[in-house]
């Protein structure tokens, strides 16, 4: 059966937004928020500005877009994460996920970083809101591993800044660590930096580093 209309325009549609989403990465990550262009961000999505503008009605709704998905990239699976889970595997995957995302999408975290350098005046709204909203969720099942006696440690909030910090290291100082080390990152070094990192919180913390990541 072939699809409908309806279908094809929304399958249209939501390829349209990723190529939109995908360029704008690439142009703010170059240029800052107020050095892209609509028009670069059209060109590189070889796509019409009349296009970008029919998703996006403005470069700060694209801009606002572009943050909260990768908030949403970030936070991953540990959105489901709950009291009763092994705080390890958790915590490992969690770490895992975000180390992945600074090596195949570097952009996404240096776009970031440089808006909450500059105060996050783009993001006040879905702070006070939605990822403050998860934090607090977060730091509540925390809380709890940290009452059954599953975690050794004393403060959710800093555990959670010590991750984010260690991993997104890996794509805001990407040129730091290229320079130090004498050449780029491949594919493998990220695997043994994971591991690395994985073991230096764990066992921070008191848990058992997975096997999968010994």
């Amino acid at each position: 059966m072939s699809a409908s209309k309806s279908d094809r325009e929304i399958s249209i549609g939501d390829l349209n937004r990723s190529k939109i989403l995908s360029a704008a990465e690439k142009e703010f990550a170059l240029h800052g928020f107020k050095g892209a262009r609509v028009q670069q961000i059209a060109d590189r999505a070889e796509l019409p500005k009349t296009n970008v503008l029919y998703y996006f009605k403005s470069k700060e709704s694209l801009y606002l877009a572009l943050l909260e998905d990768i908030l949403s990239l970030w936070n991953g699976r540990f959105d489901e994460a709950n009291a009763g889970d092994d705080p390890a595997e958790v915590l490992a995957h969690y770490i895992a996920d975000k180390m992945e995302i600074s090596r195949c999408r570097p952009d996404a975290s240096k776009i970031f970083a440089l808006e909450i350098i500059n105060g996050a005046p783009n993001l006040s709204a879905f702070f006070k809101d939605q990822h403050a909203s998860w934090m607090a969720g977060r730091v509540d099942v925390i809380k709890q591993w940290i009452d059954q006696g599953k975690l050794m440690t004393t403060n959710p909030h800093y555990l959670l800044f010590n991750i984010w910090a260690t991993t997104q290291h890996y794509a805001d100082f990407s040129a730091q660590i290229n320079e130090l080390k004498g050449e780029p990152m491949t594919q493998s070094d990220f695997a043994e930096a994971t591991n690395n990192v994985i073991g230096l919180i764990l066992t921070g913390c008191g848990l058992a580093v997975p096997t999968e990541f010994k």
